[in-house]
C-alpha cells in the first residue's frame, strides 16, 4: 500500500506561481512512475504529466513550458510547479503512484482574479 498526500494549493491570480507537494508513504519502492493529474468543475480528470524513478518527466501539451515535475528521494516527495498560470488551470490536482494505482485526495488550485 501507498499512501499520497497532496498539499500546496491556493487561489492564485492569472499569471501567477503555485507549487504542489505530493508526500508518498508506505511500499515506496513499489512506485515507478508519479503523475500529476487534475480534473476542473464538469470535466473529466485529465493527466498533467509525470516523473520516473530516474527523473525522466513528460508534460501535456497544455502545461509545456509553464509547468514543471521534480522529485525529492530523501523526502520521498514529489513536486509540481506551476508558473504563469490560466484560469483554465483551475481544477482539483492529484498526485497518483504507478504501478500501484494510488490516488491523494487532491487539492484545489483556484486561478482568478
Amino acid at each position: 500500500q501507498v499512501q499520497l498526500v497532496e498539499s500546496g494549493g491556493g487561489l492564485v491570480q492569472p499569471g501567477g506561481s503555485l507549487r504542489l507537494s505530493c508526500a508518498a508513504s508506505g511500499q515506496i519502492f513499489a512506485i515507478r512512475v508519479m503523475g500529476w493529474y487534475r480534473q476542473a468543475p464538469g470535466k473529466q480528470r485529465e493527466w498533467v504529466g509525470n516523473i520516473d524513478r530516474v527523473g525522466y518527466t513528460s508534460y501535456a501539451d497544455s502545461v509545456k513550458g509553464r509547468f514543471t515535475i521534480s522529485r525529492d528521494n530523501a523526502k520521498n516527495t514529489v513536486y509540481l510547479q506551476m508558473s504563469s498560470l490560466k484560469p483554465e488551470d483551475t481544477a482539483v490536482y492529484y498526485c497518483n503512484a504507478s504501478p500501484v494505482g494510488s490516488w491523494g485526495q487532491g487539492t484545489q488550485v483556484t486561478v482568478s482574479s
